[in-house]
């Protein structure tokens, strides 16, 4: 597995597939019981490499007497921050999380999507060359889930690697260039979102009053489900779907409906742990941004 410089890549994987597993043993929180890996160039572990990354866990807590300036100074402090860049680092990591308001409260008054706000913002402190979120919109309601998506993107378009493990598949589709599904520690499928999602071309009609006949006609051009007055007609090019309407109602039935129909990464990621089918891989060791 290889992530790039400067992407979004999403990680995905049932619970127990080993997606911590494998963010912890890339930071250095565990070790590896065989193979190898690099990251930023360097190899796993190197204490240098580990000051350019940064870490928001799925599970974490922070001490509940601090506000959360003072919880941001702590990990400064940790990260050896200079002292003069301080400030300036709390305050634009607070601006970014949406917690300037709240910088001098203390955690204890948090709510768990506060909480999750500020754990990111300790993961973006000195501004990391490589981003591991496990979650990071876990606790979140839809307009902390927007927020955090803007800044996913802002830190892509700054060139900050960002290596995302998360559920929510919509939250991926929407924000990841790349992305791997994971199956009890193996790779499924690896690649851009679009080719993940990548399957025959497809529609879906709404139709009323179908003879067998005429249903027979349908199937004549790509594999047919039906779904009550759905029919889900796939392998059809888009070019052909004026013919098969006009055919549908030549034969006496009603269309509804007409929708493209694209095959969602909820979708894919169900269909790969369902049939776990082994995509093309090299024999490279595993290896990351």
């Amino acid at each position: 597995m290889n992530v790039a410089r400067g992407e979004v890549f999403g990680f995905l994987g049932a619970n127990g597939a080993g997606k911590t597993t494998a963010v912890k043993v890339l930071l250095g929180l565990a070790r590896p019981s065989s193979g190898y890996g690099r990251i930023l160039g360097t190899a796993i572990g190197d204490v240098e490499t580990r000051r350019q990354l940064g870490y928001l866990p799925e599970l974490f807590r922070y001490q509940d007497w601090l506000s959360a300036r003072e919880v941001l100074g702590l990990h400064c402090a940790l990260a050896a921050l200079p002292a003069a860049r301080r400030v300036s680092e709390i305050g634009r990591v607070l601006d970014l999380v949406g917690l300037a308001a709240r910088a001098d409260d203390r955690v204890v008054t948090f709510s768990k999507g506060m909480q999750q706000r500020l754990g990111l913002a300790v993961a973006m402190l000195g501004a990391p060359a490589l981003l591991f979120l496990d979650e990071p919109t876990s606790a979140l309601d839809p307009v902390g889930r927007h927020d955090v998506r803007e800044i996913i993107l802002a830190l892509k378009g700054r060139g900050t690697t960002v290596f995302l493990n998360s559920h929510l598949l919509t939250e991926v589709e929407q924000v990841c260039d790349r992305a791997a599904i994971i199956n009890r520690g193996e790779v499924l499928s690896i690649g851009p979102i679009a080719e993940l999602t990548g399957a025959p071309k497809a529609v879906r009609l709404r139709i009323s009053g179908l003879s067998a006949e005429a249903e027979a006609q349908l199937r004549t051009h790509g594999a047919v489900h039906t779904d009550g007055s759905w029919y889900t007609l796939t392998g059809v090019d888009e070019e052909r779907v004026p013919l098969v309407v006009a055919e549908i109602v030549s034969s006496g039935a009603r269309v509804y409906a007409v929708q493209p129909h694209h095959t969602s990464l909820e979708e894919r990621f169900l269909q790969l742990l369902e049939t776990p089918e082994r995509a093309a891989t090299d024999n490279r060791p595993a290896n990351t941004a």
